[in-house]
């Protein structure tokens, strides 16, 4: 029998998955993957049941329903300032993964080379080389996730056709600042390349943090193609309607790679997310608010326990180092460890990196109910406590 991809046998199942998986076998409690553990809000759900039955469920027009366009536009001039032509500048997609998926492969031929910031969420790399693209990878380094400019100029070559951007960042929690991102605009400029800019958690920031769109800066309005998320704006993850804001050049070739992906999403679902899009500004706010209480929670129930946390200016994550547990072992096994045997579910941060990650690192999600991460705070209290005497039983 003749081979399968090459490529895609190669590629490990998501981390994600394999974490999930191994938080219901052992009960645990999963910080690891970054969904809520509540419905967003009534009356988007509300929205949603009303639409399924009111005889629109046949296929919807490719590039979205035209009430979701409209919404995404008047979105971007309300928060932004952007003027976006509804029908012309926004398509809808099955998600902001396909979202991403679908802008890389309307910009990107084989040979053509993509610059990527590491640590990097797991799907990009697979998805370039798939294309036949190459990525050029500048790393960031714990615990300052401070850009290196140095680097990233010399990312970018004659070859360079694309940077893919993802502010606010996970799993670093970083929102990249105003300086950092006009030298990003500057580089992109100068080399004549386009921006896809991965910004699902743009009102997920914390401390008086904004989201500043790269598309925004000048001369990126043309360059860039902007992609947000219902499932995190509204904390319905399953929903999976993702959207794009690109310069109508642009866009019209995002819809011909969204339409061999997988040519449009629920109708019901886009329509209420329509709705949600047209929430006061109280609602966006609270958002924030609400997360920023709960990474406070998280991040001192951590540091109780001795472990280092590093700052979180946006997104669901907090960034840990265990390197004080005394944990013999990379994180990896750490996050087996804590998930078998105290029952708490985390990601190892190596999986966001290509070569030679760091390897004493822990990504925990607080997308989660007030007593979740008490509970969960609880559990690893106790767990460490019982090490440590043993530990010290051992010894005596």
């Amino acid at each position: 029998m003749k081979s399968v991809n090459s490529l895609l046998a190669a590629t490990g199942t998501t981390i994600f998955t394999v974490m999930s998986a191994l938080a219901v076998q052992h009960d645990s409690i999963n910080l690891g993957q970054g969904f809520p553990d509540t419905d967003g809000p009534a009356d988007i759900l509300q929205a949603a049941a009303d639409a399924l039955m009111d005889g629109r469920n046949q296929y919807p027009p490719m590039p979205g329903v035209p009430e979701l366009r409209r919404a995404v536009a008047a979105h971007n001039a309300r928060f932004y300032g952007l003027e976006v032509d509804a029908m012309s500048e926004v398509v809808v997609t099955s998600g902001a993964t396909e979202a991403i998926t679908a802008c890389l492969m309307a910009v990107l031929d084989p040979g053509d080379e993509v610059v990527v910031i590491e640590p990097v969420y797991d799907t990009y790399l697979p998805v370039i080389r798939m294309i036949g693209a190459v990525p050029r990878i500048v790393r960031l380094s714990p615990p300052a996730w401070e850009l290196p400019r140095a680097e990233l100029a010399a990312a970018f070559g004659p070859k360079t056709k694309a940077i893919l951007l993802n502010t606010p960042m996970n799993p670093t929690g970083k929102v990249f600042t105003a300086a950092e991102l006009a030298f990003v605009a500057d580089l992109v400029t100068r080399h004549d390349a386009f921006a896809i800019c991965d910004e699902v958690y743009e009102h997920l920031t914390f401390d008086g943090w904004r989201h500043i769109p790269l598309m925004t800066l000048p001369g990126l309005r043309e360059r860039t193609m902007r992609i947000g998320s219902a499932g995190k704006t509204f904390s319905l993850t399953g929903w999976k309607i993702g959207y794009v804001t690109a310069p109508a050049a642009l866009a019209s070739v995002v819809a011909k790679a969204h339409q061999n992906l997988t040519f449009t999403s629920a109708p019901n679902l886009q329509r209420a997310v329509a709705v949600g899009l047209a929430k006061d500004e109280a609602y966006f706010r609270g958002l924030s608010s609400d997360l920023a209480a709960r990474r406070d929670q998280l991040a001192a129930g951590l540091a109780g326990l001795g472990l280092t946390v590093l700052p979180s200016r946006g997104t669901y994550f907090l960034t840990v180092d265990f390197t004080s547990t005394g944990f013999i072992g990379d994180d990896v096994a750490f996050c087996r460890h804590i998930t078998e045997q105290a029952g708490v579910t985390a990601i190892p941060v190596s999986a966001f990196y290509e070569n030679d990650p760091p390897s004493h690192y822990a990504r925990f999600a607080f997308c989660k109910r007030e007593a979740v991460l008490d509970e969960a705070i609880a559990r690893l209290a106790r767990h460490f406590a019982e090490r440590r005497d043993a530990k010290l039983t051992a010894a005596g």
